[in-house]
C-alpha cells in the first residue's frame, strides 16, 4: 500500500501542469473612459474590435493609439494603458492575417481615415518568420504562475515565437525560441506611422515623442508560455526510469539571447527533475532590475537516471561547445540543486586520476580496459575543474550521499531504472578490475543515479576526499523543514551532515523541505550571492 501511494503521488505530480495559460479576448484596462477625454480613443478601439474587415480594424486601432498617445503626453490618467492596449490589438490582428509590415509599408483603414504603416524590427532580428502574441491576451494559471517579472511603461509586451530550430544544439537555443519583445507605434507626419519592435532586455528607455520613457515589458511570459505548451516538466520521471531513450535531451540551453556583457548563471537540476524546476527562481531573479541587467540564465538538462559522474561528463562537453560558440563569455556562476549540486561540484573539483586510483587500485595507464568503455570511464572519472566557473551555489546537495538512496525506497527505485546498454557494457568490462570492499555497493549490475547517491558509494567517498578548487568561491543553502534543529536537521531527503561543507563562503539554513531552491528565503539567498558576485567581477 505504501508503494502504491508513493508511485500514485509521483505520477500525479508529474502530470499536473505547473503553469497553464488561456489565450482569448483581451480586456480594456480599467477606467471610466466613456466619460473622460479618452472617450474618442475608446470609440475607435471598440470600432476596431467590432469590424470584420482586418484592414479597417487596424485603421481604428492605429487611430485609437494616436488619440490615446496624445492624451498620454498631456498627462491624462489611463491614457498610456489604452495606447498600449491599442498597439497590442494592432499587432494581434496583423499577425493573424500574416500582414505585419516588417521592412515594408502597408495601408490600414479606408478613405480619409487610412494610414500608411511601416514596420521596423529590433536590431539584428532573425530573417525567419515568427509568431507575435500580445501578453495581455494571455491568462496564466498554476502553482508557478504567481510570480511575474513585469516592467510598466510604454508599449505592448509580446511573446515572440520562432519556428522549429533544427540547429538548436549548435546554437544552444531551445528547439523553439520564446522571447520577450515590446511593440510601440510611432507617429510621423500626417496619417503615417511606424510599428516598431524592441527588446526590453536590451533597452530600458526609448525615445518617443520628444520624451524618454521606460519601455514596458513582461519578462516571464515567454518562459511561462513555453512551460505551458512544451511541458518539459513531464520528462522528469520518464528520463529517470529510462535515461538512454532520452539521451538526446542532455544539453545546455540558453533562456535568452546571448550577451557577451552579461554573466552566465548556469542552473543544474536534480534527480527526477528538469530545468522547469527553476522557473520560480528564474521568475524572481528576472524581477530584480540589477540581476536582470547584469546576468543571463542558462540551464543544463539531462536524463537523471544516469550515474551523476557520467552526467557531469556530459556537462563538460556542453561547456566545451559553449566556449566554442561564444568565445570570451564571462565566467560562470553555477547553481545546482540536489544531485545537480553534486554535478556542479564536479565542475569545480580537481580530481586528476585520484578517483580512478581509488576505484581500480592503479593508474589509468596500468588499468587493462580499452575501447568505448575506457573512453567513458576516463571522461567520468578523470577530470579537472572548469576554469570558466568562478562561483558555485549548492542547494540541498547530498555531498556525502543520502540514506534514501540505500534504504528500501531507494533500492526499489533503483531497480526500476532501466540501465543504459553502454553502461552495462562498461560494467562488464571492469567488473573483474574493481577492488570492491564490504562497505561498498557490489557491482552485480551497472550503477544508476540512485546507486551513486548512496553514502557508501565509492565515488561519493572518493569525491569527498578532494577539495574544491581554491579559485572557486562556493556557498550552501540547506533546508531544515522549519524545525530549527540544525546540525541534527534534514530537509526530508538530505541530512545536514551531508549538505554541509566546512569551508563554504556562506551557509544559509532555510525553513524548507528538499525543494529549497523554490523556497522564498532560498531564492533571496541566491539573489544576495549574485549581487555579491557583481562586486568581484573581473
Amino acid at each position: 500500500m505504501r508503494l502504491l501511494t508513493l508511485f500514485t503521488t509521483v505520477l500525479l505530480v508529474s502530470c499536473s501542469a505547473p503553469i497553464s495559460f488561456k489565450q482569448g479576448a483581451s480586456v480594456v484596462p480599467a477606467g471610466d473612459y466613456h466619460v473622460s477625454p479618452l472617450a474618442e480613443a475608446l470609440q475607435e478601439l471598440d470600432a476596431g474590435k467590432k469590424s470584420k474587415d482586418p484592414t479597417v480594424a487596424c485603421g481604428h486601432f492605429v487611430e485609437s493609439a494616436r488619440l490615446a498617445g496624445t492624451k498620454a503626453l498631456a498627462g491624462e490618467t489611463g491614457a498610456l494603458a489604452l495606447y498600449n492596449h491599442a498597439v497590442g490589438r494592432l499587432v494581434e490582428t496583423l499577425s493573424k492575417e500574416k500582414n505585419l509590415p516588417w521592412g515594408r509599408r502597408i495601408t490600414v483603414g479606408t478613405g480619409d481615415s487610412a494610414y500608411t504603416l511601416a514596420g521596423k524590427l529590433e536590431p539584428n532580428a532573425p530573417s525567419y518568420e515568427r509568431e507575435y502574441v500580445p501578453v495581455d491576451s494571455m491568462t496564466f494559471h498554476g502553482k508557478w504562475s504567481g510570480h511575474r517579472a513585469i516592467r510598466p511603461g510604454v508599449g505592448a509586451p509580446l511573446v515572440v515565437i520562432g519556428p522549429e530550430n533544427r540547429e538548436y544544439r549548435r546554437t544552444f537555443d531551445p528547439p523553439r525560441v520564446h522571447a520577450a519583445m515590446t511593440a510601440i507605434l510611432r507617429f510621423e507626419g500626417h496619417r503615417s506611422a511606424t510599428l516598431e519592435l524592441h527588446e526590453p532586455l536590451e533597452e530600458e528607455k526609448i525615445s518617443i515623442a520628444g520624451r524618454n520613457p521606460t519601455l514596458a515589458a513582461d519578462f516571464t511570459a515567454p518562459i511561462s508560455m513555453y512551460i505551458a505548451v512544451a511541458r518539459p516538466d513531464k520528462l522528469g520521471l520518464i528520463r529517470l526510469l529510462n535515461p538512454q531513450k532520452y539521451s538526446d535531451t542532455a544539453r545546455l540551453i540558453r533562456t535568452q539571447k546571448y550577451d557577451k556583457n552579461r554573466i552566465p548563471v548556469l542552473f543544474v537540476h536534480g534527480l527526477q527533475d528538469t530545468p522547469a524546476t527553476w522557473v520560480p527562481m528564474y521568475q524572481q531573479l528576472l524581477n530584480d532590475p540589477v540581476l536582470r541587467d547584469r546576468y543571463q540564465f542558462w540551464v543544463f538538462s539531462y536524463p537523471s537516471g544516469y550515474p551523476f559522474p557520467y552526467s557531469a561528463s556530459l556537462l563538460r562537453k556542453e561547456l566545451d561547445g559553449v566556449n566554442k560558440a561564444f568565445p570570451g563569455h564571462k565566467d560562470i556562476v553555477i547553481v545546482g540543486h540536489s544531485m545537480g549540486g553534486i554535478i556542479s561540484r564536479l565542475m569545480v573539483t580537481n580530481a586528476g586520476d585520484r578517483i580512478w586510483k581509488d576505484l581500480f587500485g592503479k593508474s589509468p595507464a596500468e588499468t587493462k580496459v580499452s575501447g568505448a568503455s575506457r573512453h567513458l570511464l576516463e571522461e567520468s572519472l578523470v577530470f579537472e575543474h572548469r576554469k570558466e566557473i568562478r562561483r558555485a551555489i549548492f542547494i540541498a546537495t547530498p555531498h556525502k550521499g543520502s540514506i534514501f538512496a540505500s534504504n528500501w525506497i531507494g533500492r526499489l527505485g533503483s531497480r526500476l531504472v532501466r540501465i543504459p546498454s553502454f553502461l552495462a557494457d562498461t560494467r562488464n568490462a571492469v567488473a573483474s578490475l574493481v577492488t570492491v570492499d564490504t562497505a561498498s555497493m557490489q557491482l552485480d549490475r551497472a550503477p544508476n543515479s540512485i546507486d551513486t547517491l548512496a553514502p557508501n558509494n565509492r565515488f561519493v567517498i572518493s569525491m569527498n576526499k578532494l577539495p574544491i578548487d581554491p579559485g572557486v568561491t562556493y556557498h550552501s543553502i540547506i533546508g531544515d523543514r522549519g524545525k530549527g534543529d540544525t546540525p541534527n536537521s534534514s530537509d526530508g531527503v538530505v541530512a545536514y551532515w551531508s549538505s554541509h561543507l566546512d569551508h563554504a563562503a556562506s551557509e544559509k539554513i532555510v525553513p524548507s523541505g528538499h525543494s529549497a531552491h523554490q523556497n522564498p528565503e532560498g531564492i533571496e539567498e541566491v539573489k544576495r550571492i549574485l549581487k555579491l558576485h557583481l562586486k568581484t567581477e573581473r
